[in-house]
């Protein structure tokens, strides 16, 4: 008796092949958008939390915490408002940290950014919380003009140990931008991925960036055709723009300081890891507003199976009429409507999730190579498997009234002779 049924329900649908179709596409569109919203919203956010990595202070001169992290952590932009080294200095002696890291960003390389930082940016920052820096191949900067290149940058650029490059002021969107010529970089290291933002950036000494910006204020001052090196770097030439910092596992302290760096007006203090968060709670009213789209299309799509379903059961009245001259009694004609509505359902969404997959992959594609961040769009199998479930319940909703239809067809007005 099922295969019976089985082998009605499925040569209806291939009989009307192109409506089914086109039904079970409408259901997979909506399943797939919204599967890709749900597993976007977490993703994205624990990846931007992964690329605070084991900073807990930001310090900056920037106009907001949120521009600070975005543009000193994720390379959005380069900082404008640079901090001279004797402040950093003076910060760094008056605070209990656990380690800072010094940061100056401004340089680029073919539209790379270029960092330029100590050692203790490598060897107390984690660039997510749970890793540590490794190098692929070389070793890090040990003095200037060398340059140690992200795994990221090193394949976009096409950079290998050894490769000599020289370095641009500002990026290819930076208004007057120029190129730093007169200094060769060599590639000492390439570094492993660690799918966070600085995968696409180069790394290379303060000394290396503080010369490059000394030899542009000299040529300003007309002193063109000189050398420039460390000893002619003044005060006002060795500047950052960015404060990684830690007071490391004291969490009151952390506080404390915290609060202390916000009462001063001349810095700019973000917790990374806060900020982000912050951001994703933006972030979140767009999704709702989303994810009710995403709702509002599925149930549409039930729309557009109970519609399919009604008309077709203008035409499958005679062969209705005849299931019920056969023995079929009205339940079980009502079953046979809910049987294919439900599989329209379950094609819809496994089609759906396919799709959502798919488009996740593209999606955190796109984000790894433009931003630098690896988003793993994904659900527990059970997360799945509700969707398809919630979609297999609501296609047989939109099939109740079809299958009502179906139950009180006449089987003597239908059997009537045509004509």
């Amino acid at each position: 008796m099922a295969l019976s049924d089985w082998n009605i329900v499925t040569r209806s649908m291939r009989s009307r092949w192109f409506s089914t179709a086109l039904t079970v596409l409408t259901v997979a569109i909506a399943c797939g958008l919204m599967t890709l919203l749900i597993s976007m919203r977490s993703a994205g956010e624990d990846a931007f939390k992964r690329g605070t990595g084991n900073v807990q202070i930001l310090i900056s001169k920037e106009p907001g915490p949120l521009a600070s992290v975005l543009n000193s952590m994720f390379y959005a932009e380069a900082p404008g408002n640079p901090i001279l080294y004797s402040q950093y200095e003076e910060l760094v002696s008056s605070y209990p940290f656990a380690w800072t890291a010094p940061t100056q960003l401004g340089d680029s390389y073919h539209g790379s950014p270029v960092m330029g930082t100590t050692g203790a940016f490598f060897t107390s920052f984690k660039p997510a919380a749970d890793m540590v820096w490794s190098l692929d191949d070389g070793v890090l900067f040990d003095a200037p003009f060398e340059v140690v290149v992200g795994a990221d940058a090193a394949k976009t650029n096409n950079l290998h140990l050894g490769d000599s490059i020289t370095l641009e002021h500002g990026t290819a969107r930076t208004m007057g931008g120029h190129d730093h010529g007169e200094f060769d970089f060599t590639v000492v290291g390439i570094l492993n991925p660690t799918a966070t933002a600085h995968d696409r950036a180069l790394f290379t000494s303060l000394d290396s960036s503080w010369i490059l910006h000394a030899h542009d204020r000299r040529e300003s001052q007309l002193e063109h055709g000189v050398h420039t090196s460390i000893d002619d770097v003044i005060d006002d030439d060795r500047k950052i723009t960015g404060i990684y910092a830690s007071i490391g596992e004291r969490k009151a302290a952390l506080m404390q300081v915290l609060g202390a760096l916000r009462a001063d007006p001349n810095w700019t203090v973000a917790n990374p890891a806060s900020t982000v968060g912050g951001l994703f709670k933006i972030v979140s009213n767009i999704d709702e507003v989303l994810l009710a789209m995403a709702i509002a299309v599925m149930f549409s799509s039930g729309i557009s199976i109970l519609v399919a379903l009604y008309n077709s059961m203008e035409q499958r009245r005679r062969q209705i009429a005849v299931l019920r001259v056969l023995g079929a009694t009205k339940m079980r004609v009502f079953n046979l409507v809910l049987t294919e509505s439900a599989i329209i359902g379950l094609l819809g969404g496994a089609v759906g999730i396919g799709i959502a997959l798919v488009a996740g992959t593209v999606v955190s594609g796109i984000l790894q190579s433009r931003v630098g961040i690896v988003v793993n769009p994904s659900l527990p199998v059970d997360g799945y498997l509700m969707i398809v479930l919630a979609t297999i319940a609501l296609s047989c909703v939109a099939g109740v009234i079809p299958a009502m239809i179906a139950y009180r067809t006449p089987v003597v007005r239908s059997l009537r002779p045509v004509g």
